[in-house]
């Protein structure tokens, strides 16, 4: 019952019946123009001539509102709504109106369309550039539905055009974006096939958002672990299985070299690397981050910040909100652990480091 009331209120709205009304009045008074009048009268002619104009402007009413109706009702189901066929229905649009256009001067000047279709040809180069945005929106249309390349309400992202946000329009000539901070970007629909853009939908699909961000640590505190520091650390759950095989690794390794004392001939485990052992556990053990999606702990290349430890893994949502909770939970607990391990995070020195030092040798 509801979905008929629906129906019913939609085609209303777009005036759909009334339009068809009239069309109906223009086909009844030229058929009895033609029955009524005498055949050649001036009476006859001027009205054939006004109901014929009558019924292809009605005619064509009829049909953009017959387009619109279809595209409120593909707006109710998910699947259809988000297709662009709005700016698809515009072109459509603008072709029936010039093609009825054309007809409407031929029978005003009482010449065939095929002769003035003929004419036009000369008006080639001036009809491009006037439609030229329609047409090139048209084209990209059909290329953006054709390839699924967007869709309303994906995540797009085009830095040329200062866009980053939801998509919530699909026109002939221009694509509407809301960004984040509520304001709206237009993008010429054209530019979407001819320029390159980020579409964050697949993000969105796949269920996990990717968390992708380092720390540095200060190379001048990464050293080899002692014998009590590793009795400290294989205390810990997350530590003690990657220890433990370490262990096992290292001692046969130096068991080849058992009569060499010397740092370079021996293999021993390092803070940092039982570090990264640990926050990749961590990562395995925690509660919100996918485990079937890349996960791992990986240093980059060191600079003048230091050594780069880089975490990479996937959360398992895509809500902002709870995917910025879960990174900074992540990051709270990294930086006060990193300590554990012996190692000290870099940082550049700020201005009461500089004002400690000057007090220092001041004394």
């Amino acid at each position: 019952m509801a979905s008929s009331h629906l129906w019913l209120q939609i085609i209303t709205q777009n005036k759909l019946f009334h339009r068809l009304a009239f069309t109906l009045q223009g086909i009844i008074v030229n058929v009895q123009a033609v029955l009524w009048l005498q055949k050649g009268s001036e009476a006859a002619e001027i009205l054939t001539t006004v109901a014929q104009l009558w019924v292809m402007i009605y005619a064509m009413l009829s049909f953009f509102s017959l387009l619109d109706v279809i595209l409120k009702l593909a707006q109710k189901f998910p699947a259809a709504s988000q297709l662009p066929l709005k700016g698809i229905f515009q072109g459509i649009k603008l072709v029936t109106a010039i093609i009825i256009g054309i007809l409407i001067i031929s029978l005003l000047i009482g010449q065939s369309p095929a002769i003035l279709i003929s004419g036009l040809g000369a008006m080639a180069a001036v009809l491009m550039l006037v439609f030229k945005d329609p047409i090139l929106g048209l084209v990209a249309g059909i290329q953006l539905s054709a390839n699924d390349m967007l869709k309303l309400g994906d995540w797009l992202e085009m830095p040329k055009y200062g866009a980053d946000g939801a998509v919530i329009d699909i026109g002939l000539t221009t694509v509407k974006v809301r960004n984040w901070d509520n304001t709206i970007t237009t993008i010429p629909t054209w530019s979407l096939v001819s320029d390159s853009f980020k579409n964050w939908s697949g993000m969105s699909a796949s269920g996990g958002r990717r968390i992708k961000r380092s720390l540095n640590i200060d190379t001048t505190s990464i050293h080899f672990l002692d014998e009590q520091e590793q009795q400290r650390l294989i205390r810990a759950k997350l530590l003690k299985p990657y220890m433990d095989s370490r262990h096992e690794e290292i001692s046969a390794w130096n068991q080849q070299y058992a009569g060499e004392q010397s740092v370079l001939n021996e293999r021993r485990m390092t803070n940092v690397g039982t570090f990264r052992a640990y926050l990749q556990e961590y990562l395995r053990h925690h509660p919100r981050i996918r485990q079937d999606m890349t996960l791992m702990v990986r240093q980059l290349a060191p600079d003048a910040n230091g050594l780069p430890i880089e975490i990479y893994c996937f959360t398992n949502t895509v809500v902002w909100a709870e995917y910025e909770g879960i990174q900074a939970d992540i990051f709270d607990h990294v930086f006060a652990v990193v300590e554990e391990f012996g190692l000290r995070i870099h940082q550049t020195p700020t201005g009461n480091d500089i004002r400690a030092l000057a007090g220092a040798f001041s004394r």
